[in-house]
């Protein structure tokens, strides 16, 4: 997995005359909070984060951040960004315990495309979803979720209990059906088991598809319409 590493620098300055301040200096008012302790207001600075951002691993990873000359594990937990400027406005962080599970979105990475049944039959990708939400103890937090679609053909899906998550690691949404299910017998857990990537057959086909069973139809004598001669 990449190694991530970030510095940043306690403040007391709080709200948003100071944040602003904080950001015409090139600085991003940040918070690091969890593992049973107060939460503490930071600073970062605004070109070694947003280089990490360019990272899509870094999203997932657990990151060593240095504050005030201290490291500590640390993990990306959300992020504020401008409405119409691509800038950052705030981050949040959440400290690890090695011995506590974390949830976090890691990002979907498919494999076999090239060699899908599906596609190389004419069909059509459809990536309903590029990351998904997991718990996990840090030691085994994955980069991403691996799928192989080699084997999925046309018309085919699969689905968020279809996927062969890492030892250690579970779906955050399946547990919480799974855990309603136990608690109400009524519960359809397939109501909420997503789908993740499908194929579907391309549109052009479909549409002459239609257009030909249409043809037939017209072609076809109507219920109790019999043809005669003079």
């Amino acid at each position: 997995m990449a190694s991530f590493k970030l510095t940043a620098e306690m403040r007391d300055d709080l709200g948003k005359g100071a944040s602003r301040r904080l950001r015409r200096e090139h600085k991003i008012p940040a918070v690091l909070y969890g593992a049973g302790r107060p939460a503490w207001s930071m600073t970062l600075n605004e070109f070694e984060f947003n280089r990490n951002l360019q990272e899509e691993a870094f999203y997932s990873a657990i990151i060593e951040l240095t504050l005030d000359g201290k490291p500590q594990k640390v993990f990306l937990r959300d992020l504020q960004r401008h409405p119409a400027k691509p800038l950052v406005l705030h981050a949040d962080f959440m400290r690890v315990r090695d011995d506590v599970e974390m949830v976090l979105t890691v990002p979907v990475h498919l494999v076999n495309e090239e060699a899908s049944v599906g596609i190389k039959a004419g069909g059509l990708l459809m990536r309903n979803m590029v990351d998904i939400e997991i718990a996990c103890l840090p030691a085994n937090l994955p980069e991403y979720i691996e799928i192989d679609i080699a084997d999925l053909e046309v018309g085919e899906s699969l689905h968020m209990s279809d996927l062969k998550l890492p030892e250690g690691v579970v779906s955050v949404i399946l547990a919480h059906a799974e855990q309603e299910a136990a608690d109400d017998s009524d519960f359809d857990i397939h109501s909420v088991d997503q789908t993740v990537v499908s194929i579907v057959a391309p549109k052009a086909a479909s549409t002459e598809e239609e257009t030909e069973g249409a043809a037939a139809t017209d072609d076809a004598p109507a219920e109790g319409d019999e043809s005669s001669e003079d």
